[in-house]
């Protein structure tokens, strides 16, 4: 089993073949993949864009579309798990590695990241606070008490109600 940074869970064996496929593109391939994910992950509300761009290269390299998105989205656990524990440019490189990437693309991926890693740690952190606004809290404090013949009885609870907005 690989010990991976970005996960602790057990990848399926699609994921690791995917990467490995990824290996195979050539370079300029590869770097212009690299660019319509970051893009994508700069902007993730622009889906439609990012299934369009990967559908018009792989029309221009001559592969199915169906496929690609399918290796695209295993791509695309590497980032989300980097940065929900802020993996640093080095552990990408050695997840990508340890996936079967090769030297040269692996560099050029975790490169990217170096670069675009503040800008997406903001976006992440501003998603994730957005989520739910808190807009009232309340809160109670009780004691139950109970006596038996063999035992004293009793609990403490504390009961708090959350009211937010949700931005839908």
């Amino acid at each position: 089993m690989l010990q991976l940074h970005f996960t602790n869970d057990t990848l399926p064996d699609n994921v690791s073949t995917d990467f490995q496929n990824l290996s195979k593109f050539s370079e300029q391939q590869f770097v212009s993949l690299t660019e319509i994910l970051y893009q994508f992950l700069l902007e993730p509300k622009e889906s439609e864009r990012f299934l369009r761009q990967l559908t018009e290269f792989a029309g221009e390299n001559g592969m199915s579309a169906g496929p690609l998105r399918a290796l695209m989205k295993s791509v695309l656990l590497l980032p989300h798990g980097a940065l929900k524990r802020n993996l640093t440019a080095e552990q990408v490189k050695a997840d990508l590695l340890s996936l079967g990437l090769n030297e040269d693309k692996a560099s050029h991926f975790s490169d990217q990241w170096r670069i675009h890693y503040p800008v997406l740690s903001r976006l992440a952190v501003g998603q994730t606070l957005m989520v739910n606004q808190l807009v009232d809290m309340e809160w109670k404090f009780g004691v139950t008490v109970g006596t038996s013949e063999l035992q004293k009885t009793g609990n403490i609870f504390l009961q708090v109600n959350l009211f937010s907005f949700l931005n839908v």
